[in-house]
């Protein structure tokens, strides 16, 4: 393949991937189906699965590409959890993205799954984003220096996920809401009675 034709595919995946971003999020899992997708994009379904071997692996990059569109325009321009809360805040426009990343992350515990790898590499990113959202607030002075780290990143992913679930269930719960008054307990907790 020439590198005219590489660099072709790579844009026609792109598109894919964008117009399959839309598709997700207006109509869910369920109901993004590949024809659906291959009309939006100009292709056959076998096209579609040229580019993307199985529906899993489409999904998969859905997903990947969702965090990246995300990181870019929520999170990048703050680097603090106000970033990571401007992520939460947008999921509720995008239902259908929010309900195959619940759904997947749920079966990506099965052994031998094919989301298994993406989602053990996501958490490690986000724990990582979660370290720098407190390295951001310590050196502002609005958390304290002997905060367990860990312990905060694995309980605040704890806690948006299972509000991602709870949210579908019920879209009237307000997750960064809830997530910030998560964060700002964290905060008080984080000094010395006499900061409280």
């Amino acid at each position: 393949m020439g590198r005219g034709s590489y660099a072709k595919g790579v844009a026609r995946r792109a598109e894919i991937l964008a117009v399959a971003l839309d598709v997700v999020a207006e109509l869910g899992t369920r109901k993004a189906s590949n024809r659906e997708i291959a009309t939006r994009v100009g292709l056959t379904q076998a096209g579609l699965m040229h580019y993307f071997s199985t529906r899993e692996e489409l999904f998969l990059e859905v997903l990947r590409a969702r965090d990246q569109r995300d990181h870019e325009q929520f999170y990048s321009p703050d680097h603090g959890i106000d970033g990571f809360l401007d992520v939460i805040a947008h999921n509720a426009s995008v239902p259908g993205l929010v309900r195959l990343y619940v759904e997947y992350s749920a079966e990506a515990t099965i052994e031998g799954h094919p989301a298994r790898a993406f989602f053990e590499q996501r958490f490690a990113w986000v724990r990582r984003l979660i370290a720098d959202a407190v390295a951001h607030d310590q050196a502002a002075e609005r958390m304290g220096s002997d905060v367990d780290i860990p312990y905060v990143a694995d309980l605040v992913i704890a806690a948006a996920d299972g509000l991602q679930v709870q949210w579908l269930l019920d879209p009237s719960i307000d997750m960064a809401d809830r997530l910030a008054r998560l964060w700002h307990g964290i905060r008080v907790a984080s000094w010395p009675t006499v900061h409280a």
